[in-house]
């Protein structure tokens, strides 16, 4: 029978649906349990693609809630699929699996935008209000005046940065009436940028949606429904070596991280570099997306072997610090973009640059959050 189960990389993804995975013999997960899971997600897929289509996802609107969920339930299960395809890949046949994961991942990715956009935009509009105090309905702020120097700018962010303490700590109280001045027209920069980013994500994945690339997609799928290309030297397999390599991967990766600074709630190095010219990610952040994808990895490999049992309590509370991690890096890259426009006023570069800090400490945050859960033992399950 089907089993639901919570993804801790996702929380708000909702529950997947999947088989229990059969053991072989002696209780030993073969691959007979990898070709079950990989069949119940590939049915998932076209049920999900079936809604998608039911539900108008071809109308030039956003679409509706179920549409958006069908979408969630697309991601969800090209993830699993294109996860299990890299951890068990010694007992699937390799063209077939090198040539559809990477198509999974593009998949994913697409759809994933639009939805990234909006929830970056609010969580933006949010911070603004609460670092401001001010109330601005996000459609009806005025847009940002140009005509001020580009100097503004510079020195808007100078004063952001100085907004942080160099020691531990929380961040200073922004200057209020400086700051509220700038937020409203900050907040109709932001909106405008990442609603048009949104929008061009929205064209894309309906563009994509409607390729031949995703209708190969989609053929590779329904026969995985029904047909996994398991290796005959593989049958019977045991599953648990490839779990565990996944596993080790994961407490590497966590092992090579800063956990020591992080278990401060406040890291001042997670400043530096923030409003400088390169537009490249933030360099403290790599390592810990990288472990967001690991762990996302070892819980698809749980989900494998174990079939029907509880998500462990101390992954889920780590999945959910690096999905909050994730978050608000990527929001305080979208605020420091925002701050580089050219010939913004100088209050708005100054409300942008506080809005990027407090980001920057929201990452501080999750970094701690991450440290505290996955320092626990795994003493309960959901």
């Amino acid at each position: 029978m089907a089993q639901r189960h919570l993804d801790p990389t996702d929380p708000t993804a909702g529950p997947s649906p999947q088989l229990a995975a059969p053991p072989g013999q002696g209780g030993t997960p073969t691959a007979d349990a990898l070709a079950g899971y990989l069949r119940a997600q590939a049915t998932e897929f076209l049920r999900a693609l079936r809604l998608h289509r039911e539900t108008g996802a071809g109308s030039a609107g956003n679409g509706t809630q179920e549409t958006v969920d069908a979408a969630r339930a697309l991601r969800r299960s090209a993830r699993r699929i294109s996860g299990s395809l890299h951890t068990f890949r010694p007992l699937l046949d390799p063209d077939w699996s090198e040539g559809m994961r990477p198509e999974l991942a593009w998949l994913s990715g697409t759809l994933a935008l639009e939805h990234a956009y909006a929830a970056r935009l609010e969580r933006l509009l949010q911070a603004l209000h609460r670092l401001s105090g001010a109330t601005f309905p996000a459609q009806a702020v005025a847009m940002p005046t140009a005509g001020a120097s580009a100097g503004g700018r510079t020195a808007g962010a100078a004063r952001a940065a100085a907004a942080a303490p160099p020691t531990a700590g929380p961040p200073a109280a922004p200057e209020r009436g400086t700051l509220t001045v700038g937020a409203a027209k900050a907040g109709a920069l932001l909106e405008r940028q990442l609603t048009l980013a949104r929008t061009r994500a929205h064209s894309t994945a309906l563009q994509a949606l409607g390729s031949s690339r995703f209708h190969a997609v989609a053929d590779k799928v329904a026969v995985l429904a029904s047909e996994v290309p398991i290796v005959p030297a593989a049958a019977g397999a045991d599953l648990r070596p490839h779990a565990a390599a996944a596993e080790e991967r994961l407490t590497d990766a966590v092992t090579a991280l800063p956990l020591v600074t992080a278990g401060h709630p406040y890291n001042a190095e997670a400043l530096i570099h923030g409003l400088s010219p390169e537009p490249a990610p933030h360099p403290q952040d790599a390592p810990w997306h990288q472990v967001r994808l690991l762990l996302r990895l070892h819980r698809y490999a749980r989900e494998v072997l174990h079939g029907e049992a509880p998500a462990d309590i101390r992954l889920l509370g780590a999945g959910q610090a690096l999905n909050r991690h994730r978050d608000a890096s990527e929001a305080a890259a979208a605020a420091a973009a925002a701050a580089r426009t050219p010939r913004i006023a100088p209050a708005t570069a100054y409300a942008l640059g506080v809005l990027h800090a407090d980001q920057r400490h929201e990452v501080e945050a999750a970094r701690f959050a991450f440290q505290q859960s996955w320092q626990k033992h795994p003493v309960g399950t959901v």
